[in-house]
């Protein structure tokens, strides 16, 4: 098989990377090695920034997002037993998020991939990536009790932390980054209202706490707990007293509980590979960084990597010009560590860490309360938290 792009993963990073490099006219084959249905499963994000919403309507893939999606103007700040409204939207001049679940994107984009006839090759086994620092790389995989090949002028790593494509530089290639985080987070996924119409986040002498939601009739609800804790200790009813234990008394008084659909941990990770770029190889998503979920940043920078490449590679094609290649992995990490610190930050206020004791709470809502009450340090949320407009080429 021959493409000019190949891309490892359909995850939501590398759906879009191929959506978009479809709408600019280059050829793209995705190769995946776990099921559609799989990557359909899969819990995840649901805060969109303007960048990621702007990518999807480029892509023609954003009409269920406006129809379905919640937009929001402002999160919620619980701290000392009260909340505190951060207006995000006067912030930043009418700048807001959308609450979109990413399973969702993932289907729309899965739609509009098969609607427009684009291969995408599910239940590959076996990846390889070949000859990337060369003029013509290979993917080598196995299906169906043979092996392929496909020659491409470009491969596109799109498949996550794990994945093949990081794994396939040389070690001396590459400089990881990483903290690791003492917690981790207990989500509970649910067919109930929100408990309130943004979202919530909680800091606790018991832990933090974080009320979301994935539509009107959908809430995801996070607590934190310790990094060695086990989803099986907690039934759906330990699981609500304890949210309960940490929400002021009005989000008591709202709060509706009902049965798991999904409960599972997420432990808290900062990770960033530097470079971006190796030869015709070029990382996107977590596959080259992750951030803890505190900041909503995940999936948006996922999309940013992939707004970046699908701009180099369309300069490329259209110009035959190297320059926006060559510019693609600085770029991408001067926004990532900018994520980065604000993710940090943001966990680093709103969670009991093991040694934070009471004087550490205590400067805890010291900065929450200047934060909620200062314009300027308000605004540095509201900023962050709807996301950083992409740098030019």
């Amino acid at each position: 098989m021959r493409t000019q792009v190949a891309i490892i993963g359909a995850g939501p990073a590398g759906l879009l990377l191929g959506q978009l490099l479809h709408v600019a006219g280059i050829d793209n084959v995705i190769v995946e090695r776990q099921t559609g249905d799989y990557v359909l499963g899969r819990i995840r994000a649901g805060v969109l920034e303007q960048v990621t919403m702007d990518l999807l309507k480029k892509a023609g893939v954003d009409a269920r997002a406006h129809a379905e999606g919640l937009p929001h103007h402002g999160i919620e700040l619980l701290f000392q037993g009260q909340r505190h409204r951060i207006d995000m939207h006067a912030h930043t001049h009418g700048r807001q998020v959308m609450v979109y679940g990413q399973t969702e994107v993932t289907r729309d984009l899965m739609d509009a991939r098969a609607a427009a006839g684009l291969t995408t090759i599910y239940g590959a086994a076996n990846v390889s990536l070949h000859d990337f620092d060369g003029e013509r790389p290979r993917v080598r995989y196995e299906k169906d009790g043979a092996t392929h090949e496909i020659e491409c002028d470009f491969i596109a790593g799109c498949d996550g932390y794990h994945g093949v494509s990081r794994a396939s530089v040389p070690a001396s290639a590459v400089k990881l980054y990483e903290k690791i985080y003492p917690f981790g987070w207990l989500g509970m996924l649910a067919d109930v209202p929100p408990v309130s119409e943004e979202l919530i986040y909680c800091n606790t002498p018991r832990g933090f706490a974080l009320c979301s939601m994935r539509s009107r009739t959908r809430s995801r609800y996070y607590v934190q707990v310790p990094v060695e804790e086990k989803v099986e200790n907690w039934s759906d009813d330990a699981f609500w007293n304890e949210l309960r234990l940490r929400l002021d008394p009005e989000g008591r008084e709202r709060l509706v509980t009902g049965p798991a659909l999904e409960k599972s941990i997420a432990p808290l990770r900062s990770f960033v590979a530097e470079p971006m770029r190796f030869g015709r190889l070029f990382l996107a998503g977590d596959a080259a960084h992750i951030v803890p979920p505190t900041g909503a940043k995940g999936l948006n920078l996922a999309a940013s990597d992939v707004g970046y490449l699908y701009q180099a590679l369309e300069r490329y094609y259209g110009e035959r010009s190297t320059s926006a290649l060559d510019r693609y992995s600085d770029l991408c990490l001067r926004r990532i560590w900018k994520a980065e610190r604000f993710s940090w930050w943001f966990t680093s206020l709103m969670h009991r860490f093991p040694d934070t004791g009471d004087f550490g709470q205590k400067i805890q809502e010291a900065e929450l309360d200047y934060l909620v009450h200062s314009p300027a340090a308000s605004t540095s949320l509201s900023e962050n938290y709807v996301g950083l407009p992409l740098e030019s080429f």
